[in-house]
This record gives structure tokens, C-alpha cells and sequence, in this order.
């Protein structure tokens, strides 16, 4: 090939990307023509049509904006095989099974406390996948769900996952597919790029860039409810519902979706460090790896114990030894790419990380969009973390900082009015209406959960239910719903995301009842009674699920999720038997907690008289 037509192809290229879209150069029908200024996507993607379809050589706009995909958005999952997949067909092997796109996991758990079970499992889209273990899953289609539980989904939690647009919820509002991560919607869902036909446009991504390692803004757009991990992590929390005055008479410092207001609170240690949500959570977290899940825990891949290491296990570490190993593939856009021979962390499924690593015998975890390097203590073998009695507890029973806790949800639904049913795009008959009774995000209550060991607990779901009929008529008037073939209130293990090094004093976990269950109290002899009571009983907390009457422990609220249970009679009186020790020594490094405890010696200190204690 002569120097001149080198030159000529390179200077054709140039055109090409300083477009931004594909130019076809000679009669003028392109993209550019009329979308000058529109950002490069990437370095990786120059055309427009094979991406958005459409024809590039009709001049006029209807005529070439004919048979797009989209046309806002070609990474809707309708258009998957034509578009994205069609070059990533692995990325959406993954994305059709994730719990994000099949929201398998909340319709199981909403059908399970909105007495809506049916033995079948559903999703967002319908869709046959397999199981971790191979097996074949058939996913019904949620739409089909005919009852209340399938109602609530529609209507409401269906507008945070990424197999529909949400495009109605200020700073709340994201793209379908794809692009829910990729293309970052801003405040108010429009475009603010370069382009002047779309300039200014609802609903549009706010650039045209893609965003490959997307920031944390894009977890707050759908993480700000519910259990509101989101904003826990960065310091932020919705303690309030509206515009509640919070500071001199006027609301909260900041605003956000709904529209709600926030206040501050400490920050997760991990974000004071400058860490985002995808410096820790893998790709396989949140684009899912190609199996179908039930629940978020089964898809989750990290855990705390990864980067820190056990209490008798320093992080477990693997080299990378192939040219192709994945880890390659994805830190290719990080500041410092792996490299063949470096030795990478392994998650708890025994993958490796892509940016967490041992070099001079230190554990490292890099900022995936800074390049930022973070040294991650391990706590393996220090007394603290090696209390006896204490191989049960998760790392952020004691290391978190709050949970948001939201009790008492109070739920009208009116057969007489209409409302937006997300997945089938349409209004359809019956509007849900929440109020609540508070909230708080400490003290939190601890139970076993699925995993067997010791974690905070948040009510999942305290749903109190009124349905009022096409008449008029309420045929339903705070209904408390079956779980389990019984009426009661649920909590559920939950993980809060506002992690703090310095941890939860011994003598406040083992001396309040609050952390045990019993929620707000009084403590009379061997009874322990409850303050806040369930309008529904005389007898239950309404922010617990236990009581002790003359030191026997009875458990009435549901611990949701397979294995998890409260605490019994008996690791109860162990918990705090513990107080006769925490009088003297109050340091969790103090040697006597490297001991087993001995509960009779215990026993016979309570029995002595107060005249026979040294």
C-alpha cells in the first residue's frame, strides 16, 4: 500500500471519528448532518446505524430515522439481538439472567409476604435460563401474576429495574437495557451534550458517551429506596418522607427523588476512603454471570471477608496464568491494567477480582475509575476479631455504623382509581397509596440469617393492607398478611452499607435488648417489655420480634429468607450473661476473650448474694 493511500485512509478515519457518528462522505445524507456535535459513544463504536439502525442515505428525517431501534435508546432489551448483543454476546448471556434485569429475587420475596405464592417463579421479562447447578428455570412472565403481590410489583418496584424505563421520578429516572448503567440519565433526564436537536430533550441520557465504569450516581438512581444502601453509603439518609422541615423551618440539605430530602449522617468508611459502589462489587455483582438466581445473596460475590481475610484465614489469592484470563480483559480500562503473573484476590465463588491484588505481601484494591490505590487491613489472627463466641457474627453486625430501619408500612390500594402498571405500559385499575410510622437507623436488631450467622435485621416488609373495591366499600382495613400460613410481621437479614472501623462498644450490644430483637423497652425483673406496640397487639413491639416473660423467650415476627431465625431462650441468656464479664473487662483484646467462656461459673456469680461478691 503507496504512502498516498495510507494518507488518504487515515485522513478519512479522522472525519470519521471527529463526526461522532459514521460519515458517508459525497452526497451529504448522514447522521452528523444534522446531529453535529453528538459525542463518540466510544473508540470502539463509529457507526450510527449499527447501533440505531435506520437508513444513513435518506435525506429526509422520517424517512431515515425509519426502522431504528429505539430510537432514543437501541440498548432497550427488545432490541438486544440486533444491537448490543450482536458484539457482546457474552455480556448478554450474563445480563438476561441478572437479578437487575429478571427482578426474580423481589417478586419471589414480594409474593412471599403479599400471600401471592403459587409455587412458580417470575420475572420482569419471561425467560428459560439455568440455575447455578445447571438445571433448567422457567421464568413466568410477571404481567401474569394476578393478585396483589403481582400488582405492587408492577406498580411500583418494577420502576427501578433495568428491564423498563423509568423515566417519571426526578433524580430517580434511568434508561431500559443496557443503557441503565452505560448512559447515565441526569436530575431530570435530559440530554445536556452538544447536540443541538436533541439538546435539552426528555427522555435521553445526559451525554452520548458511554460511560464504561459508570459512577456512583448511577446506584443512586435505583438504590435510594428501600433498604436506601445507596445513600447509607455515601451519608445520606431519607429519615423523613416529602419535604419535612429538618433545618430552620425549611428541608433537608439535600433533595432527591419523590420528591424526598436527606440529611447528613457518617459515611461508609470505604466512601471516605474515596471508594465507589464498583470498587467493590465485581462485574459478575452486577451484570450477573449467567445463571438465573432466587435472591440478591445467591448472586452476590463479595464479602468482607475477601479483602480482610477471617479471623483464621488471611485472603485467598490466585495468579493470573492465561493470556486470556477475564481479569485481563476488564482491567483493560483501569489506570494500572494486571498483567500475566500478578496475584489477584479471590471472591467468595473463588473468582478472581479484577482489581484487588497482593503485591509486597499487602492486600490492594484499586479505584477502577482513579486508579486510586486503597491498602486493605487484614484482621486475620488479631485477638479483637478472634473473640471466642464470636464465629457466628458477620463483619457488619459489629463494624456498621446504622441501618435504615422503616416500620409500620401502612398500604392502601383503591380499586377505584388508576395507575401506571409498569410492565404492561398502560394505567390500569387499582392505585397504591403508603404511609408509614417511623423510622430509625439505630440501635438495629440482630438474628441468624440465611448464611447461619449473626447479621442486622430490617423489617421486610411490616405491610399493614387496605383495599378498598371498585364500591367503595374497604373490604380489607390494615390487614396484616399471611407469611407462612400465618399473619405476622416480617424483618429480613440486610446488609446496610454505612461501615465504620470503629465498632459497636461490647457493653451496648450485650446490654440492650434493642440489639437483640425487643425493640424499644423496658426491662422489669426477668420480663422484658415493649413500648412501642403493634396496633395490632397488646403483647408485640412493633419495632421487635421477641419478647421474655418470667426469662422464657418467645419469638412472633418472621425472620424472612431460608435458615434465618431469631435469637432462642437460651443464646440469649449466654448474650447477656456476658454484662458479669464487660464490669471488668471492657477491651475486646483483654487475653480472657481468647478463652471459652464458662456459663456455670457465670450462673454461680448471679446465685451469690451481692454481701459474698468480691
Amino acid at each position: 500500500m503507496g504512502t498516498i493511500q495510507k494518507s488518504y485512509i487515515l485522513i478519512l478515519f479522522l472525519l470519521l471519528t471527529a463526526a461522532g457518528c459514521s460519515q458517508k462522505t459525497g452526497d451529504g445524507s448522514t447522521c452528523a448532518a444534522c446531529h453535529q456535535g453528538l459525542e463518540l459513544v466510544s473508540e470502539t463504536h463509529l457507526e450510527c446505524v449499527s447501533c440505531h439502525g435506520g437508513d444513513p442515505d435518506e435525506p429526509e428525517e422520517k424517512a431515515s430515522h425509519k426502522d431504528m431501534y429505539g430510537p432514543k435508546n437501541p440498548a432497550d432489551p427488545k432490541y438486544w439481538d440486533k444491537t448490543c448483543g450482536k458484539c457482546h454476546p457474552y455480556q448478554l448471556d450474563r445480563v438476561r439472567s441478572n437479578l437487575m434485569f429478571t427482578a426474580t429475587g423481589m417478586i419471589k420475596n414480594t409474593q412471599a409476604t403479599w400471600e401471592g405464592e403459587d409455587g412458580k417463579l417470575y420475572a420482569s421479562r419471561p425467560s428459560k435460563l439455568n440455575d447455578a447447578a445447571g438445571n433448567s428455570l422457567e421464568l413466568n412472565d410477571v404481567a401474569l401474576l394476578d393478585n396483589l403481590a403481582g400488582e405492587v410489583f408492577r406498580k411500583g418496584c418494577s420502576g427501578c429495574h433495568v428491564a423498563f424505563q423509568n423515566r417519571w421520578v426526578w433524580r430517580g429516572s434511568h434508561a431500559s437495557g443496557c443503557a441503565a448503567c452505560h448512559f447515565p440519565y441526569n436530575e431530570n433526564g435530559t440530554y445536556q451534550g452538544e447536540d443541538q436537536t436533541v439538546k435539552g430533550k426528555w427522555p435521553h441520557s445526559a451525554s452520548h458517551k458511554m460511560e464504561r465504569l459508570p459512577p456512583n450516581q448511577v446506584c443512586v438512581r435505583c438504590h435510594n429506596r428501600s433498604g436506601r444502601i445507596a445513600l447509607s453509603y455515601e451519608g445520606r439518609n431519607d429519615g423523613n418522607n416529602s419535604l419535612v422541615p429538618t433545618r430552620n423551618g425549611g428541608p433537608g440539605p439535600d433533595i432527591i427523588g419523590g420528591p424526598r430530602n436527606v440529611t447528613r449522617i457518617p459515611p461508609d468508611i470505604h466512601h471516605e476512603m474515596g471508594m465507589e459502589c464498583i470498587d467493590c462489587h465485581t462485574s459478575r455483582d452486577l451484570m450477573g454471570d449467567g445463571y438465573a438466581y432466587e435472591n440478591m445473596y445467591l448472586q452476590t460475590e463479595i464479602t468482607c471477608e475477601d479483602c480482610h481475610g477471617s479471623p483464621a484465614e488471611r485472603p485467598r489469592v490466585e495468579q493470573i496464568s492465561r493470556e486470556n484470563d477475564e481479569v485481563l480483559r476488564e482491567s483493560a480500562h483501569y489506570k494500572k491494567q494486571m498483567q500475566q503473573g500478578d496475584s489477584m484476590v479471590l471472591t467468595s465463588k473463588g473468582r478472581k477480582y479484577s482489581n484487588v491484588f497482593l503485591e509486597d505481601e499487602k492486600i490492594w484494591v484499586q479505584s477502577k475509575r482513579t486508579g486510586k490505590l486503597h491498602e486493605s487491613k487484614v484482621i486475620t489472627e488479631t485477638p479483637e476479631h478472634s473473640i471466642i463466641g464470636h464465629e457466628r457474627m458477620e463483619c457488619y453486625s459489629c463494624h456498621s455504623r446504622t441501618v435504615t430501619q422503616c416500620y409500620g408500612c401502612h398500604t392502601e390500594y383503591d380499586q377505584r382509581e388508576l395507575a401506571m402498571d409498569y410492565i404492561k405500559g398502560v394505567k390500569t385499575t387499582g392505585k397504591f397509596t403508603e404511609t408509614e410510622d417511623y423510622r430509625m437507623i439505630y440501635p438495629f436488631p440482630l438474628a441468624l440469617n440465611q448464611r447461619g450467622k449473626v447479621s442486622p435485621v430490617t423489617p421486610g416488609c411490616q405491610t399493614f393492607v387496605s383495599v378498598i373495591n371498585p364500591q367503595g366499600e374497604k373490604v380489607l382495613d390494615e390487614y396484616v398478611t399471611l407469611f407462612k400460613g400465618k399473619q405476622q410481621l416480617r424483618f429480613a437479614p440486610f446488609f446496610g452499607h454505612n461501615t465504620g472501623a470503629k465498632v459497636i462498644g461490647c457493653r451496648e450490644c450485650h446490654a440492650n435488648p434493642a440489639f437483640l430483637g425487643f425493640g424499644q423497652h423496658v426491662v422489669e425483673g426477668d420480663n422484658i417489655e415493649a413500648t412501642l406496640i403493634c396496633e395490632k397487639s397488646a403483647e408485640k413491639p412493633l419495632d421487635g420480634f421477641i419478647t421474655m416473660n418470667s426469662g422464657d423467650v418467645k419469638g412472633f415476627s418472621a425472620i424472612t429468607r431460608e435458615n434465618s431465625r431469631p435469637f432462642e431462650t437460651a443464646e440469649i441468656k449466654k448474650i447477656m450473661a456476658v454484662n458479669l464479664c464487660l464490669v471488668c473487662h471492657d477491651d475486646p483484646k483483654d487475653p480472657i476473650y481468647q478463652k471459652e467462656l464458662d456459663y456455670n461459673v457465670l450462673d454461680n456469680c448471679i446465685k451469690r448474694s451481692v454481701s459474698t461478691v468480691q
